[in-house]
Formats: C-alpha cells, structure tokens, sequence
C-alpha cells in the first residue's frame, strides 16, 4: 500500500500543476496528462491501483482520493468510473452527482442537517460513524428566500454560495403563500423526456447565457403537500408527496428509478481538479440520462405518505420508533412510506423511504434510501422547516 500511496501522491501534485497551467495557458487537464506516465500505465496495473485505492478509502475524508483519481485523465475516469459503484448498490456517495443517484436499496443512508437561524440556511452532511455528534461530509446547502408568495430555497453544492445563477446551483423548492403545498425542481432533466417547468426567464451562469444545447432550468421533480387544519386541532402533520420523476414500480423488486450519470457543463466549473465532469455539451446530455421514465401514465408516478404515529397514553403524545435516530419531540418529525395509492399492499410499503426528526436546537437527522436521491430527501425535508399557517 505505500507503493500506491507515493502513487496516488505524485499523481495529485500533478493533476494540481496541471490545473494550474489551464489557468495560465487555457490548456485543458486531459490534454496536459495525456502524455505523462500515470495515462500511459498498463491497463491491468492501472486497475489493479485504483481497485486498491478505491477498497481501501471507503470512508471520508480518506475517499477524497478516489475522486482525485477521476481527474487525472481519460484512462484513469473510465476505470475509476466502472470501479466505483452508484449509491443504489455500494451505499457509498462518493462523486457530487451521487447526491443526485438514488440510495442505497438494502439500507437507509444516514445523513443530518445543521440549521442555521440567523442566515435562514441549511446545511445536509452525510453520516461518517452513525453518531448524532459527528463532523459528517458536507453534501449540500440551502438558503431560504421569502417572496411576497411564495417562499424559494435554493440548493446548491457549494456551502457558500446559495445563488441561483451559480454554477453550482442544483434544485429548489417553491412554497405556496400557505406553505401547504411545495414543488421540488431539479436544475437539469431527471430523465430523458422530462419537460422543462415556463418560466419567465433564461437561468444565466456567471452571467452569461447557457448553451440551448445544455438542458437547464426548472423540471419539477416532486408534489409535497401538507393536510389543512381547519379545526385548529394539535397533532402531527399528514403529508403526500408524489414523485413525478420515480414510476410506482420502482418500490417493487427489481423496479428501476431514473439515475443521472453526469452534472450539466452549468455546472462543470465548479470542479477544475476533475475532469470526470468535462465533455462535450452533447455527450453530456446524451449520458447523463438514464431513459425515459419508466412505465406510461397508466402506471403512474411514486406517491409517498407519512407513517402514521401511534398515541402513547403513558408519554400523553404521538410517537414513531425512529430506532434511536430521533431523540427530541417536534411536529416536524416524520417517517414517509409508500402510499397505497402505488397498489396493493405489500412488504415494500411498509419499508421507510425517508425519515426526519430532530435531535437538537438546529439539529436533524435525514435517512433515506432508494428510490429517492439525496437532493430529493433532502428537499422534501426542508419542507418540513417552512412555516404552515393553515396546517398548525
């Protein structure tokens, strides 16, 4: 393994220099590295390095070097991408668009969210030890932004900057008045097909319009609603969210949920170490979509509901079993499962797809599994954050 560490070590100092004279000399990564040693390796040694590197830093912050792998040149992304497995099945997220990728199919992946009152913001991590106390892997950011209708939180990658004309926007959610009724949209098409939501304007990148060969905007991706309490009655809050990107048949055992492979070149900037994420404007939309929804409107869409707690007569309140992940008492908790409405019951809707609760003033778990994504759990979360006048 220290022959693969001076590897490893070498080969980032020279995807770093090489980074460097693209800055200076606009001359791309991949073309500066196609003649070093490290792309010219033999294929079986290669894959032997990177499938030891890849085994051997399976937690963060030590994965970071499975992604520095990807950005040394093409040889090196394409072994590195065959190697490392999407979330549905290694339980792993280790690329930016894994956030994107459904979760892990056997299990949930546990991930939390710091809240931040004074700059109305939220901040999702992923779980390193399974404990509340953690440092996690930071994952994705949200900002809060009141509108005299509705209410807009902006998703993004990067931690500081939240803006919507940032390369490293994602998504957002869009509140009614009521904060009854929410819409998730996802900054690129979901799947292939997907429509784009009217707008009444082009989204600029740095100021500067996106190609129309790039498919960019707002495709809405997910229906949250929350019940009316026109009695004015305490309880906790019912909520139903349909899916319009996931087709029911994904709960079900060798079901399939739409997968993106690759960020848009909107959003490419934001990682000069990598080339993983660089191609041509094309490819990328031709690869970064995983088909067409599956099924037809006869099938319909994954609709979710909230599980309903049960009254404890001893503790005087509603109570789910969150297995130890949830420790303080909050209307905002909530376990989301299959509703009905996707057929007939079975062991798949009794599996929780999400669940959220609180464990400290500004802090909360999320674990969610397949066939919803990181970025979709966690938008359908910070729903639960925004003020509902109608459903208190």
């Amino acid at each position: 393994m220290a022959i693969i560490r001076n590897i490893f070590e070498d080969m980032r100092s020279r995807s770093q220099r090489a980074v460097a004279v693209e800055k200076e000399e606009k001359v791309a990564v991949g073309d500066g590295l196609r003649q070093s040693c490290w792309a010219n390796m033999p294929q079986e040694l290669l894959r032997e390095v990177l499938v030891r590197i890849e085994a051997s830093e399976d937690t963060w912050p030590p994965r970071k070097n499975v992604v520095a792998c990807a950005g040394v040149c093409r040889n090196w992304r394409v072994i590195t991408k065959e190697i490392v497995k999407k979330p549905e099945i290694s339980a792993k997220i280790t690329f930016p668009i894994s956030v994107k990728q459904p979760g892990p199919r056997e299990n949930l992946l546990q991930c939390f969210i710091k809240r931040n009152r004074s700059t109305q913001t939220y901040y999702l991590y992923l779980s390193l030890t399974g404990s509340l106390g953690d440092d996690g892997k930071f994952l994705l950011a949200a900002r809060k932004c009141r509108r005299p209708t509705c209410t807009d939180y902006i998703i993004s990658l990067d931690g500081y900057d939240m803006s919507r004309g940032s390369n490293s926007y994602v998504g957002k959610l869009r509140s009614n008045f009521l904060g009854t009724k929410f819409t998730v949209y996802d900054g690129q098409p979901p799947h292939a097909g997907a429509k784009i939501a009217k707008s009444h304007s082009t989204r600029l990148v740095n100021l500067k319009q996106v190609s129309p060969k790039v498919p960019t905007g707002n495709y809405p991706v997910a229906h949250i609603s929350y019940e009316l309490n026109v009695l004015g009655s305490r309880g906790p809050r019912r909520m139903h969210c349909v899916m319009d990107s996931i087709p029911s048949s994904s709960i079900e055992p060798g079901g399939v949920a739409p997968t993106q492979t690759e960020f848009s070149l909107n959003n490419i900037e934001m990682f000069p170490l990598f080339p993983f994420f660089r191609s041509k404007s094309s490819r990328v939309v031709e690869n970064s979509l995983s088909g067409p929804l599956v099924g037809d409107k006869k099938e319909g869409m994954l609709v979710l509901k909230n599980k309903s707690p049960r009254w404890h007569e001893q503790l005087q309140c509603w109570c789910l079993n969150f297995h130890g992940r949830v420790t303080v008492a909050s209307v905002k908790n909530f376990q989301l499962v299959a509703s009905a409405e996707n057929g007939a019951a079975g062991p798949e809707h009794e599996k929780i797809i999400l669940q959220f609760g609180k464990v400290g003033k500004d802090l909360f778990t999320m674990d969610y599994r397949y066939p919803i994504s990181a970025f979709q759990a966690f938008a359908i979360c910070l729903s639960s954050f925004d003020t509902k006048i109608a459903c208190e």
